[in-house]
């Protein structure tokens, strides 16, 4: 059986493909009409589906099974660590650059936070990069690298990992809100792995979300039931981890399962890989540890994510560290 932390990277990586096809598209009510085989998962992009309504089609270059430029972020540092055996910041920052940069195998949509990382970096020699390098953004690139850093930590201090979270965080969103969500979501993720329920788990992030986000998220437990749409729009559902955080701590806490999680997820509309590589990582993690399903992860969905073999082997070599 695949062991929970695996489970966390995997689910985090599959669940932003499964998204891909409708991300960015910001209308539930039009997203309610598109199915394919009866599933809002792993739908083709199609700019069709962007035509007169709120959205934004990035992904034109790409097809099913591929991942978001956060997907590609996590996967980076799944290789990263399992290539080094730990965290080496500046290895980590040349590797970023050479394949975010121009020239690098990163085909796709280019955010701000990742042009602004690169802008600092590029001029620069390796030696010389700075420790902050990221853009005063609050997006959700903060939040992409999480599942590989506690999926990859080592024993139960979690103040150590919370002071990795700030420095690697900072690589690439020098933003305190950016950095308090990060830390939220590694505790929740954190505690699920030590055995906690996911209430458990998100009542125990919330002294680290700091002072903007705390009353959000306290907001965002209270809904009695599950319904994303809804909390999307009442917290929005743009990359601003201020607007997206609120809606996977209400997700996670009402999804009966990894897959109406990930589907839930997709309704909610907007940025829905930001979003879906948390929410999927706790998923996952939560529900292969408890052994609610044979497969937590829908094996199809697996299957159909393009970088699995990629994954596969750099979690193996995570594993063995």
């Amino acid at each position: 059986m695949v062991k929970p932390n695996i489970a966390a990277v995997i689910g985090a990586l599959v669940a932003d493909a499964a998204a891909l096809g409708l991300h960015w598209l910001y209308d539930p009510t039009r997203i309610a009409t598109i199915e394919v085989n009866n599933s809002l998962t792993f739908v083709p992009p199609d700019p069709n589906n962007y035509t007169d309504t709120k959205g934004f089609f990035a992904h034109a270059n790409k097809k099913s099974g591929e991942s978001s430029g956060y997907g590609e972020l996590c996967l980076l540092m799944l290789k990263h660590i399992a290539k080094h055996g730990e965290f080496n910041r500046i290895d980590y920052q040349s590797e970023y650059s050479t394949y975010f940069g121009p020239g690098g195998a990163y085909i796709g949509y280019i955010d701000s936070p990742t042009r602004k990382t690169l802008q600092t970096l590029l001029p620069l020699k390796p030696a010389d990069y700075p420790s902050r390098s990221g853009a005063d953004d609050d997006q959700f690139a903060a939040l992409a690298t999480i599942p590989v850093l506690v999926a990859a930590h080592q024993g139960d201090v979690r103040e150590a990992l919370i002071e990795q979270v700030d420095s690697v965080v900072r690589i690439t969103n020098n933003n305190e809100v950016a950095v308090a969500a990060a830390q939220c979501a590694a505790v929740v993720l954190f505690e699920v792995l030590k055995g906690a329920s996911i209430d458990r788990a998100l009542t125990e992030s919330l002294p680290y979300a700091g002072s903007t986000l705390k009353p959000l998220l306290d907001e965002a437990l209270k809904f009695n039931t599950l319904d994303s749409v809804g909390a999307a729009e009442r917290f929005g559902s743009s990359c601003h981890v201020t607007e997206g955080l609120p809606v996977i701590f209400h997700i996670a806490q009402h999804a009966p399962d990894y897959r109406s999680a990930v589907e839930a997820n997709i309704r909610a509309s907007g940025d829905s890989c930001g979003r879906a590589i948390m929410l999927g990582a706790i998923m996952a993690s939560y529900h292969t540890k408890n052994r609610r399903s044979d497969s937590a992860i829908p094996l199809a969905w697996m299957a159909r994510y393009n970088k699995l073999v990629s994954a596969a082997d750099a979690c193996v070599q995570l594993e063995a560290e």
